[in-house]
């Protein structure tokens, strides 16, 4: 999140408008109609509708929708606690229940913040008839983009 700088004491708003405008970049993120609710520095809320195109043959959300869920909001949680460009280096997850509903919501905070990556962890909800249910946890490490002029 390099347009957010480290000398300098920035508003809330700004940095939920700047994820935003990162978010709106991802084509992926605006094809399924992902949402960013929440982004401070270290921790991070997605949300997304879960329409039709994006469950499987049971109704449930996608593994692989859920996946992306968890994936994003680590590393916007990651990369707000480094404040670098980010990329996520590995991560795990793990399914608890089917994902069930008509929304989900990942929501990231950074356990761990060094100089060159972050661990999060994310919890992933899915709402149905407006109660949340944990559908999936994950964990990842955050890890700044190296500098492409210093090849």
């Amino acid at each position: 999140m390099s347009g957010l700088g480290h000398d300098h004491e920035v508003s809330p708003e700004a940095v939920l408008a700047y994820g935003r405008r990162m978010l709106a970049s991802q084509p992926f993120s605006v094809l399924i109609g992902a949402e960013l609710h929440a982004l401070a520095p270290g921790l991070a809320e997605l949300q997304l509708p879960l329409t039709a195109q994006l469950k499987q043959q049971n109704g449930f959300a996608h593994g692989g929708i859920v996946s992306y869920m968890a994936d994003n909001a680590l590393t916007f949680a990651g990369g707000s606690a480094l404040r670098v460009p980010v990329v996520t280096s590995e991560f795990k997850i793990n399914y608890v229940r089917p994902a069930l509903g008509d929304r989900l919501i990942a929501r990231a905070t950074t356990a761990h913040c060094g100089r060159s990556q972050a661990v999060c962890t994310c919890e992933v909800f899915v709402v149905n008839d407006g109660a949340e249910k944990l559908c999936a946890l994950a964990q990842g490490t955050i890890a700044k983009l190296p500098d492409p002029s210093k090849k």
